[in-house]
């Protein structure tokens, strides 16, 4: 058995592959980041015994899932058993037209990827009648808020997405789970050290462990969407009813 993860060489992605290893299976981890994906490998290595393979490669390109998927094809020959989209991306700020290439950057990555993949290793999936696949969605899907415009748009696509092909795939015997998190403490959103545990200790912010054992057990027990935490609960609530005007006046001053 063999689990594919995009961005598995830290953050979430890593807290993926080690509870994935935990289970057994070997490991195939794919990020932009040489260094990181050299001491992720190593790392668990020496903790599971499991094989764990690494890609290099950019995954915010138009064609990375057709390259990546040819490269397990025909370079690798492994067809994954699991496939993890994990692999994101954030900024928090008004956009501008310098700003273009970070939003291309954004929808290749969280939207053309993904689809892509979904669509390539799905079909190798329905072909063998087995298979998961976990996408990585957020709970800014129901907060399409300024400042994270595109963040927030792209994972509403996501779990639209994935809760549609999720029908699409059960009938082949292929589970498809979107996970819509409210905050991790990953180093995506670039928060300090100390305020990163204070949301830890809070609860307001949860920690890859806690969510990677929820989103596994999900997937294997063919859960379509999950959005676990309360604070997927009453955040979205909350910012629902706030004026127009309100928000506007906030986004004003804090931008």
């Amino acid at each position: 058995m063999t689990a594919l993860i995009t961005g598995g060489s830290s953050g979430m992605g890593l807290e993926f592959a080690r509870q994935l290893a935990g289970r057994g299976y070997d490991l195939i981890l794919v990020s932009n980041r040489q260094d990181e994906l050299d001491a992720a490998a190593a790392s668990l290595r020496a903790q599971f015994p499991v094989k764990v393979t690494t890609h290099f490669q950019d995954l915010a390109q138009a064609d990375s899932a057709d390259q990546l998927y040819e490269w397990c094809v025909n370079q690798a020959g492994i067809l994954p058993d699991v496939l993890v989209n994990d692999a994101g991306m954030f900024f928090f700020k008004e956009l501008e037209a310098a700003d273009l290439g970070k939003v291309q950057a954004m929808l290749n990555l969280h939207i053309t990827t993904v689809t892509r993949a979904c669509i390539l290793f799905g079909d190798a999936m329905k072909k063998r009648g087995s298979g998961y696949m976990l996408n990585m969605s957020s709970m800014a899907a129901k907060l399409p808020t300024p400042g994270i415009t595109i963040y927030s748009a792209t994972k509403a696509y996501l779990k639209s997405f994935g809760k549609s092909i999720s029908f699409e795939m059960k009938p082949y015997g292929v589970g498809v789970t979107t996970v819509c998190p409210a905050a991790i403490a990953t180093p995506l959103y670039r928060l300090s050290e100390k305020w990163m545990k204070v949301g830890v200790r809070t609860g307001l912010i949860r920690t890859p462990r806690w969510l990677v054992k929820r989103a596994l057990r999900a997937m294997f027990r063919g859960r379509r969407v999950i959005s676990p935490a309360f604070m997927n609960v009453w955040l979205p609530f909350l910012i629902s009813i706030i004026p127009a005007p309100i928000e506007a006046a906030l986004w004003k001053k804090f931008k």
